[in-house]
């Protein structure tokens, strides 16, 4: 079964089967403020690092309202061997 690819905001197709078998665990990352954005790849850098996880898929949404741009990076890993 192929691994489901979203894109931004998306959700999967109803036709779309995900299997557990797929992935161990997924980490969010999410920031609202300015700096913690900027800084966001550095501290999913970090933790990918101390985990030594492999990342099988991914899906980048941000959201917003009339003061806040929030970003989000949801990670769908499996642990190394």
């Amino acid at each position: 079964m192929a691994s489901p690819r979203w894109s931004a905001g998306s959700t999967p197709a109803a036709d779309t089967e995900v299997s557990m078998d797929q992935f161990d665990g997924v980490e969010v990352f999410t920031a609202t403020m300015h700096k913690d954005r900027a800084l966001l790849g550095e501290k999913i850098t970090l933790w990918l690092r101390s985990h030594g996880v492999i990342v099988v898929d991914k899906v980048v949404s941000q959201s917003s309202d009339s003061e806040f741009h929030c970003l989000t990076i949801t990670l769908f890993y499996k642990r190394a061997a």
